[in-house]
């Protein structure tokens, strides 16, 4: 209740009741204990009243668990701060906690960096560059309007636009910008910034803007969005198990919800979520011999192509290596 009235000033006995989940007479009780040791809370009637801290009252960092400081040494991501420019500002924050508490808590701390380590990135991707992010950051923190030039997918392939950004969100070791673009909601990797201006024009938040369910919302959107078509196949149970290494999240787990009986020779017939007939080429071909393209025509057509070719260049006509390779092994 007193760390309540330091951070959000005054408070009416129903909101911290609500807040805290307990009764409003319990939150009575405890204002006069508080009270009683010393703690100087003035209550204040009216509409407009309720219960505040005397002005330039601070509690001290005390009463800390061994739990919340480790929950805290956890969530102090070195990675992401690095990017954003706090790396120095993280650890000093840290020297000051440690600082702050006694010797067999404040232990903990190095205790959690050597024995938890988060590695945000991907397997196999480098890390992409993000030159800009600094000065994205700062003017995300300042709601200052910015001018971009940026790299996308679709041509024309170098776009400038003016921008109110958001937020920032770091997902598998990317960082994304969310911004308005007019009166639109829109979000930009910022690896594919090619410049960025921050203008001394600020520009008032959204009071509704939540950063976290818009960035649920957009990735349902998304997904939903890329995945416009569907194969039907069949396959092994053996594929479907190795689906979840070889094939994308959203493929794999329509592949799994989808999944029929598997009959007498372990074969089964499920749906799989495709990008378009090229993109389900590409990813169905990983599962090699282990699946069958039913639907559409297009596709199945196209995985026949490829095996018939395959089929040719290994067979004894075709052209050999000079020395045998390596043997295959399968995920």
């Amino acid at each position: 209740m007193l760390l309540l009235l330091q951070n959000r000033g005054r408070m009416t006995a129903r909101e911290l009741a609500d807040t805290l989940e307990v009764s409003v007479r319990t939150v009575y009780r405890d204002i006069e204990s508080l009270g009683s040791a010393g703690i100087p809370v003035c209550a204040e009637r009216g509409p407009a009243g309720g219960y505040r801290l005397v002005a330039g009252y601070r509690t001290r960092l005390t009463g800390m668990t061994a739990g919340e400081v480790e929950a805290l040494f956890l969530a102090g991501l070195p990675g992401p701060a690095a990017d954003l420019g706090l790396g120095p500002a993280l650890a000093a924050a840290e020297l000051k906690l440690v600082a702050a508490l006694p010797g067999e808590i404040a232990g903990r701390g190095e205790r959690i960096r050597q024995r938890f380590h988060h590695d945000a990135g991907g397997w196999f991707r480098e890390s992409e560059p993000t030159p800009h992010l600094p000065e994205l950051a700062r003017a995300v923190w300042e709601d200052r309007r910015i001018d971009v030039r940026y790299r996308r997918w679709r041509t024309p392939r170098e776009v400038t636009r003016n921008l109110a950004p958001l937020g920032v969100v770091v997902k598998a070791g990317r960082w994304y910008l969310v911004a308005l673009a007019g009166d639109q909601f829109r979000t930009y990797r910022v690896g594919a910034i090619l410049d960025l201006l921050v203008l001394d024009e600020r520009f008032e938040r959204p009071a509704d803007f939540d950063l976290t369910r818009c960035w649920q919302e957009w990735t349902e959107r998304y997904e939903a969005g890329v995945y416009v078509d569907e194969a039907r196949v069949r396959m092994t149970t053996a594929a479907l198990e190795r689906a979840a290494h070889i094939l994308p999240p959203a493929m794999s787990r329509a592949a799994r919800a989808a999944a029929g009986e598997p009959d007498e020779h372990g074969w089964l017939q499920t749906l799989v979520p495709i990008e378009s007939i090229r993109h389900g080429h590409v990813e169905l071909l990983k599962l090699g011999a282990e699946v069958e393209v039913l639907a559409p025509a297009e596709l199945r057509e196209r995985m026949a192509g490829t095996a018939y070719a395959m089929t040719r260049l290994y067979s004894a006509g075709g052209p050999r290596p000079s020395r045998p390779g390596p043997p295959l092994s399968c995920w």
